[in-house]
């Protein structure tokens, strides 16, 4: 398929954003930036975060990983679902309570300043981390169809996307990407779904037979029952659940969109249509893995996982419509979590690091700071695909996961100390315990499985005997981040007492701030 038609699709697709962006974000202030003025549709709020929480890495891993895990994902997903409960009646009920702009200022009011610090560095940790390296994932497979056959160079091409996606985002926000989002996830989902007929019609099948064929290649097996395994189906669920809590509830990005909706009960709905949605979204995801596989192997293709899709879609047995609909589809599948992770970030950091609402001083200069916060972050991203590129590694939903894990298990561990215990933590050591907590259990899993990061670091690690004596061939699974958080609330037992007063000035402060 020629490169330049390609680009083209590519370059009327950011002009389409950049019109939206426009018409959106005009006479747009610093509240609409971070929370959309809190008059957000409930209902585009829940369709575009299905774009956000899917991502490029979604669109190309999942499927990809079909081959080597069957339908095992959906575990995780199962598990997502039960997340998704606990967040719509337990944290938003508490978020609305405290009326707040940035989801960890209940860590100050319930704990002081040093938990609301954390709790902001260890999300903008995780979000700089994940998304650069989703971005990445798509950016490489751009570079490799497109820009590569037009000469031009990845480092070029990661700026020019990034430059955009800062034009597009830097004045409207939240007010603008709720917009966005909606239009990029109707894309990613309109998509999926032509590729699928596609594909399914291309190999003279029906729904139901092309099932049958992948359940007899073992490809729709959905729970795994080897207890060792680090895929078993309790690791996964449970694992899944409580990945939900932190990657959505304690995350400000997701969170930043559910807070701008008016009341609750129209929040809890947005999450709970989301996540039924979202089910039957992956559920298609790993239907189309298995599609792929099966004519890969009608066609003799044998290529990286993450390569299968792109290089299916884009083959000359397919037409040129085909080829574009994926590239849309691929984008509008990236840019949801790019665009929402570079904007909450930039909330955050005002919010949470610098205090901007709490400081003196005009509209005007609040919006210059958070402009240079805006095009700071946009460096670092710039830095951090760079980063990825040197690694070179694309299989990277599983250390999207892994790293995720490992960073928001101090979230977990904090939100969970401050809502089920009455407890008062000595705010000097809070730091201590929420960097020593990770590098703990990191260890744990690096014993538990030094192949895996062999595969990944690249070097040897001369751990597998030592691994084996200890762990007996037990492999951590998605439950990491559930080990996590109770490493990480066990320190922060350690360094609390038991303060029924300073609970109850909490309370007390809930139901001022409600009323």
């Amino acid at each position: 398929m020629s490169p330049i038609l390609l680009f083209t699709v590519v370059i009327s697709y950011f002009a389409i954003l950049l019109a939206v962006a426009w018409f959106t974000g005009r006479n747009s202030t610093n509240e609409s930036f971070f929370i959309g003025n809190k008059n957000s549709n409930w209902m585009l709020v829940a369709f575009g975060m299905i774009g956000t929480s899917l991502s490029g890495v979604t669109f190309v891993s999942v499927p990809g990983g079909v081959g080597s895990g069957n339908f095992f994902y959906f575990q995780i997903v199962l598990g997502y679902l039960l997340g998704y409960m606990v967040i719509a009646f337990v944290l938003i009920p508490l978020y609305y309570k405290l009326n707040v702009t940035s989801i960890y200022t209940y860590l100050e009011k319930r704990f002081g300043v040093n938990a609301h610090k954390v709790g902001a560095f260890f999300f903008i940790l995780s979000r700089l981390v994940g998304a650069t390296a989703r971005l990445y994932l798509v950016i490489s497979i751009l570079q490799i169809f497109i820009f590569d056959r037009l000469g031009i160079p990845f480092e070029l091409t990661a700026l020019v996307i990034l430059i955009l996606i800062l034009l597009y985002t830097f004045e409207g926000g939240v007010k603008t990407i709720i917009y966005t989002d909606t239009l990029q996830t109707t894309g990613m989902l309109v998509g999926l779904v032509i590729c699928i007929y596609f594909i399914v019609k291309e190999m003279n099948l029906d729904f139901g037979s092309a099932l049958s064929m992948m359940n007899a290649k073992g490809y729709t097996k959905i729970f795994n029952t080897d207890v060792m395994a680090g895929s078993f189906c309790l690791k996964h669920i449970v694992g899944g659940m409580f990945i939900a809590i932190a990657m959505t509830g304690l995350d400000q990005e997701m969170m930043q969109k559910n807070i701008s909706v008016k009341t609750i009960k129209d929040s809890q709905k947005n999450i709970l249509s989301f996540s039924m949605v979202l089910v039957l979204v992956n559920f298609l995801f790993l239907f189309l893995g298995g599609m792929l596989y099966l004519y890969a192997e009608s066609k003799g293709i044998k290529v990286a996982p993450d390569d299968l899709f792109p290089t299916i879609a884009l083959s000359d047995t397919f037409s040129g419509v085909i080829g574009i609909i994926f590239i849309l589809a691929l984008i509008s599948a990236l840019f949801p979590s790019v665009d929402g992770a570079i904007t909450s970030i930039t909330s955050c950091f005002c919010i949470d690091i610098l205090n901007l609402n709490g400081r003196e001083g005009s509209e005007k200069e609040k919006r210059k700071t958070r402009l240079k916060v805006h095009f700071t972050f946009a460096v670092l991203f710039f830095m951090m695909v760079l980063i990825f590129k040197a690694i070179n590694d694309k299989l990277i939903i599983d250390f999207i996961l892994k790293f995720a894990s490992i960073t928001y298990g101090p979230l977990l561990g904090l939100f969970s100390f401050g809502i089920l215990t009455q407890r008062k933590l000595n705010d000097k050591l809070i730091w201590a315990v929420c960097i020593i907590a990770p590098i703990i259990v990191l260890s744990i899993d690096v014993l538990c499985s030094p192949e895996w990061y062999e595969k990944k670091l690249h070097v040897e690690l001369g751990l597998k005997e030592l691994s084996q004596s200890i762990f007996n061939g037990y492999k951590i699974g998605n439950e990491l981040i559930l080990i996590n958080g109770i490493f990480t609330f066990a320190g922060l037992y350690f360094i609390s007492k038991n303060d029924a007063q300073h609970h109850q000035n909490f309370v007390n402060q809930q139901t001022q701030t409600q009323a």
